[in-house]
């Protein structure tokens, strides 16, 4: 669960980056090795944007906006 702006940071850098292996795998794996892979990076890039979303579709609090990142 995402808590912070440095945690959003990190995990839409994060999501980035299993985008491009997934563009890199997609380029060089045979059909049936990309789609045994793909499967779990693709997993992984959902579960990572849903917490993305629940942490910015979260109003700031009083409490939150008083504290630094």
């Amino acid at each position: 669960m995402i808590v912070n702006d440095r945690q959003l940071q990190v995990t839409q850098e994060r999501i980035a980056q299993f985008q491009r292996w997934l563009a890199q795998i997609r380029q060089t794996a045979r059909p049936g090795e990309f789609e045994a892979v793909a499967g779990g990076y693709r997993l992984e890039i959902e579960r990572m944007q849903a917490e993305v979303l629940e942490y910015l579709l979260r109003p700031l609090s009083t409490e939150h906006e008083e504290q630094p990142a």
